[in-house]
């Protein structure tokens, strides 16, 4: 079994003689936070990790590979009122993210009420859903899991100054594609495991 990312920091740590205390410092948290990420509670996202990996002089995809195999298989779903968008995309996101659970949704209250009971990973929402906004849904499933990474999309580049404001991930221009879904994973705030060929 792989080496949980709390181990791995733990270990990378203590073998450079740090403190918590004194990485912390060197990557601009607090020292709490360092705890939090070495008992499991927490994970760092992307651009910490980054930094975590300058700092312990180690490989990011050591620590990127560590903290995506912490976590379950990730749930992924999209959220997209055009059925036949929705039927032409999911057989990409499966072949990017063959270990994924994948679920679409027509209407924003069932993804709603499916986030509620199960801990999404990744959400890619269309920004026009009928008299449901994107940006509004992407809220209120950060409002349920925080740790939810939102890609936005839609066939509209104007819409992406709006989008950056609500704490998504990403921005992608319909249709979807292996390549450039491939590019957004690399963007998450939380990395998860993809399970796909890195191209």
């Amino acid at each position: 079994m792989s080496m949980l990312f709390s181990d791995t920091l733990k270990n990378l740590r203590t073998d450079r003689g740090l403190s918590q205390r004194e990485l912390a410092e060197q990557v601009c948290v607090t020292r709490s936070t360092v705890a939090r990420w070495e008992n499991g509670s927490r994970l760092p996202d992307a651009l910490m990790i980054s930094r975590l990996s300058e700092c312990l002089d180690v490989d990011v995809n050591t620590l990127l590979s560590a903290a995506a195999k912490s976590d379950e298989a990730p749930i992924v779903i999209m959220v997209e009122d055009r059925e036949i968008i929705l039927a032409g995309s999911l057989p990409v996101l499966e072949e990017v993210l063959p270990k994924a659970t994948i679920i679409g949704f027509t209407r924003p209250s069932e993804a709603i009420e499916y986030a509620k009971a199960n801990r999404v990973s990744l959400a890619f929402l269309d920004i026009e859903l009928g008299r449901t906004s994107g940006l509004d849904l992407c809220r209120e499933l950060l409002e349920i899991n925080p740790r939810t990474n939102v890609i936005y999309l839609t066939a509209y580049v104007g819409y992406s100054f709006d989008a950056w404001s609500t704490g998504a991930s990403g921005f992608m221009l319909k249709p979807i594609t292996p390549d450039s879904l491939r590019a957004q994973l690399k963007n998450l705030h939380y990395p998860l495991m993809t399970g796909g060929t890195e191209k």
